[in-house]
């Protein structure tokens, strides 16, 4: 059996290595295959209210069957099928490792290395002049387009400022300094003399790199759609680092799985459906399948006519709820029963609110409920990705695209890659009197009006049409900019890497509160940290509102205003590394709309905090 090229854990595949991303393995560069290039056994995950998200987000007719199914997964038998993600070599131009020094009329000197494609090597190797094989390395830098596509850099066309140029002479790369300087580096021809600043396809809305041709070299050598914007006019290509944070940006969606009184229903049919029940056309079909003892088994208990009833909904593609994502969330999360005795967490989800006897009355003012999940489930899917921009995601979960649009993970997709995570955490919610009457102070209303000046400053800096991009709410931003200040505070307590603790913000017509949870990919999820957490969470809430009112870059960070330009930080109010900002991977807004003076008075003494200073 071939070794393959590299591994790759199955949760990087969705977050940052799935199709269209780029890689660098030891020896080669490469683009990851979209899932029409990915074979073997793929475990089939069912998560309905995420299913009918995607279908929707993918633009799909309603009732559209669009399946879950985990990556694949490496086996070490070397007599089965072969099994794995295809990878195709990207970009196809090199850079040889034969320097040599140019020396420009002004006296100043170049490193230069020749620049090739790869119809010019020979076994993998640039022949110099002097008949030497010489190793060469993928060129740092390709084009791409505000719609995902990513393709080589015609760098004869660059260099000669022309694309039908006839000139095939040899190109050269001259650097100076560390090469990360745009302006100091070149493509010269050999032949000609022609020489070109890189930093001349750095320009913004230039068509230095001419027009994008819809290449996507991900779903195979000759994949390409017809590219052009949102208004129908031709988009030109744009200079990307190929290892730039930039270059890709998946775009994932995740539900928190919830009990459900068919539950028993729904598992026994999964058990059995894509082998036997997805064909059934009758309930005379279902008695046939019953005697073989798989589906014996699975359907034991079970009437024939609940099974062939749950039959017709998954191929009618009747969904669950209409609600949005969190809605359902936080409705469930608020309806769980009060912790009585010692119950044993059974299924995917569990949770149970704690007393509040003991709360401190200022927070009781405030506080609605505490509830520990023992047990949840978060299924995650990756819908597609962005290139240059990341999809801002709204209060609700849902995916937004600003000036980028989403790129697709095969050319007729038919499932989407997904995994399941097992964990814990801890729900605080918070009654909706207490938040309107904050929101009715005038210093809070002040505030507000200077955080979306910075929103509106924001949009109209990129070009963002009014409809495509909205305020999230000062709620929003409060209770967003108090889950990262508990987060950081239960990192310090309960020795949970601040990375590893994820939140989930609700503040809507069904409530507002705040879900911080953890999670693993296996089995057994994790050990309780977070609900053990949360039988004294009241206590780590005044220790995040001792870390909100002073940073150490206070009083600058205090005093920063949204609708600034100095800085380019119209999302964020009192916000910076050195207070609010954490690992993105634990934010769901990527580190935006983060204001604590929205949460306790900071130096500035604005007054919109909701918490008082007697806490």
């Amino acid at each position: 059996m071939k070794i393959p090229s590299g591994q790759i854990r199955q949760s990087q595949i969705l977050s940052t290595f799935g199709p269209g991303a780029m890689v660098d393995l030891p020896n080669d560069s490469i683009i990851i295959g979209g899932l029409n290039y990915w074979r073997g056994d793929k475990l089939r995950i069912y998560e309905e209210r995420l299913e009918e998200r995607v279908v929707a987000i993918l633009g799909l007719e309603p009732g559209s069957v669009v399946a879950l199914y985990a990556p694949p997964v490496d086996t070490q038998d070397s007599s089965a099928p072969r099994t794995g993600i295809t990878v195709f070599t990207f970009p196809t131009w090199f850079v040889a490792q034969d320097d040599d020094i140019w020396k420009a009329k002004s006296g100043k000197e170049y490193r230069t290395r020749p620049l090739i494609s790869s119809a010019s090597l020979v076994k993998g190797k640039y022949l110099n002049s002097e008949r030497k094989k010489k190793p060469v390395v993928p060129v740092r830098f390709v084009q791409a387009c505000a719609n995902g596509h990513i393709s080589d850099i015609n760098w004869s066309a660059f260099v000669h400022n022309n694309l039908d140029a006839r000139c095939r002479g040899q190109l050269w790369l001259d650097e100076s300094g560390s090469g990360n300087d745009f302006a100091e580096i070149f493509v010269r021809c050999e032949a000609c003399k022609a020489r070109r600043p890189l930093a001349d396809a750095t320009v913004s809305y230039s068509k230095v790199l001419g027009r994008c041709l819809g290449e996507r070299p991900w779903l195979g050598p000759a994949a390409q759609e017809l590219c052009v914007s949102r208004d129908d006019r031709p988009l030109y290509n744009r200079l990307l680092v190929r290892s730039a944070s930039n270059a890709y940006f998946a775009q994932i969606l995740s539900v928190i799985s919830l009990p459900d009184s068919d539950a028993k229903l729904r598992e026994a049919v999964n058990q059995v459906y894509e082998d036997f029940l997805q064909y059934a056309e009758n309930l005379n079909d279902i008695k046939n399948d019953r005697k073989k003892q798989k589906v014996r088994n699975a359907l034991e208990g079970l009437s024939d006519d609940a099974v062939w009833a749950e039959i017709q909904r998954r191929k009618e593609g009747v969904a669950n709820t209409r609600k949005s994502i969190k809605q359902v969330e936080i409705e469930t999360l608020l309806a769980s029963p009060d912790e009585v005795g010692e119950d044993v967490p059974e299924g995917d989800f569990y949770a149970r609110a704690r007393k509040l006897d003991e709360l401190n009355p200022l927070l009781a003012t405030r506080i609605e409920r505490i509830i520990l999940v023992h047990r949840l489930r978060e299924v995650i899917a990756q819908v597609g990705f962005t290139r240059f921009e990341a999809a801002m995601p709204d209060i609700e979960g849902e995916l937004v695209d600003i000036n980028v649009r989403r790129a697709e993970l095969d050319i007729d997709p038919t499932w989407v890659p997904a995994i399941e995570n097992r964990g814990e955490g801890v729900f605080i919610g918070f009654k909706k009197q207490a938040i309107d009457e904050w929101l009715k102070q005038t210093t809070v209303d002040k505030r507000g009006e200077e955080l979306y000046r910075g929103f509106e400053k924001w949009r109209r800096t990129r070009g963002i049409a009014e409809d495509k991009a909205k305020f999230p709410g000062l709620p929003y931003i409060m209770l967003h900019s108090l889950s990262h200040l508990l987060i950081t505070a239960v990192s310090l307590d309960c020795g949970y890497a601040a990375s590893a603790i994820r939140e989930r913000i609700y503040a809507g017509d069904s409530g507002y509160g705040i879900l911080l949870y953890t999670g693993t990919s296996g089995n057994d999820g994790t050990l309780g940290g977070l609900v053990q957490v949360g039988k004294r969470i009241e206590s780590l809430l005044i220790s995040a509102l001792e870390l909100g009112r002073l940073c150490s870059n206070d009083p600058v960070c205090a005093q920063h205003e949204p609708e600034s330009e100095a800085e380019d930080r119209f999302l964020h109010g009192s916000a910076c590394h050195g207070c609010l900002l954490i690992a993105e991977t634990s934010c769901e807004q990527r580190n935006d709309f983060l204001d604590r003076a929205l949460v306790v008075n900071t130096v500035t003494g604005n007054g919109a905090a909701f918490f008082p200073d007697e806490l």
